[in-house]
């Protein structure tokens, strides 16, 4: 098995190309407006199902590109041509936000989701999530995975959760930094660290991993996943934006673990 840093340019140069390669395109669809979503990279399977139950209803093409939302982000403020931009927290919005780049009328906050503390399925550890819990010992020689705490939300997550804890700084230096929360579910899932922080979500479509723990909602900020069309964006960004928040789409959301969000907090 190959050290988990020599895997992690490897792992994130396949992840890229898996996410942004679509199918060959099809002579019906040639003629059709096309769509394109940069979305969380934890929304990769559940965008993966509403987006052809909406390509069917709307006559729109939609094409998917997932990755870290501040790497998302910053392709926007390069230039990118998204039509649309979903992140998994409320900063990257904001930065986009704030440079002129969203349409601000069509913002808003589709689900919510869970931090949670997972391990090997095969693994037989146990941990109660709690202020000074003994994170660090039960890793012992091995690093824990999750995105990473300077840019990607999951790890901003992970940072603040085990702050309010007590143990950041004994976790800090035992950290995979993961570009994407993909990336850090994969390194578990493979064995190749024996924790990781990863949204709930995430660890349901895997089942290489299994849930250790789930942090308390009031150890970090909540986690919300805001959308908006960007500057320009035509009426197809803001057809999709209704249909990812309308009723149609609320029980897939449900069944891929996402939180519905109170109506204050839409």
């Amino acid at each position: 098995m190959k050290p988990i840093f020599q895997t992690l340019r490897t792992i994130g140069v396949a992840i890229g190309f898996a996410l942004v390669a679509g199918a060959p395109l099809r002579a019906e669809d040639a003629n059709k407006p096309e769509l394109l979503v940069f979305a969380a990279a934890s929304l990769t399977n559940v965008l993966g199902e509403l987006s052809p139950a909406f390509e069917k209803t709307a006559g729109i093409t939609v094409k998917l590109s997932f990755a870290a939302s501040s790497a998302l982000a910053r392709q926007i403020e390069a230039g990118a041509a998204a039509d649309v931009f979903v992140s998994a927290d409320q900063e990257w919005m904001d930065y986009l936000q704030t440079r002129n780049l969203l349409d601000d009328k069509s913002r808003r906050d589709l689900v919510g989701n869970q931090l949670v503390l997972i391990a090997p399925a095969d693994s037989t550890v146990t941990l109660k999530i709690g202020p000074g819990f003994p994170l660090a010992a039960a890793l012992g020689d091995g690093r824990l995975s999750t995105g990473d705490p300077d840019t990607v939300p999951v790890g901003k997550y992970a940072r603040a959760a085990l702050t309010s804890l007590g143990v950041w700084a004994a976790i800090e230096p035992k950290l995979v930094r993961a570009e994407n929360v993909r990336s850090a579910l994969m390194f578990v899932a493979r064995g190749e660290a024996p924790l990781g922080i990863v949204y709930s979500t995430d660890a349901l479509v895997d089942p290489k991993v299994r849930v250790v723990g789930v942090f308390p909602a009031a150890t970090h900020a909540p986690i919300t996943y805001p959308a908006a069309a960007t500057k320009g964006a035509g009426k197809q960004a803001a057809a999709y934006l209704k249909y990812l928040s309308g009723t149609g789409a609320r029980e897939t959301w449900k069944r891929f673990g996402f939180a519905e969000l109170a109506k204050e907090q839409q």
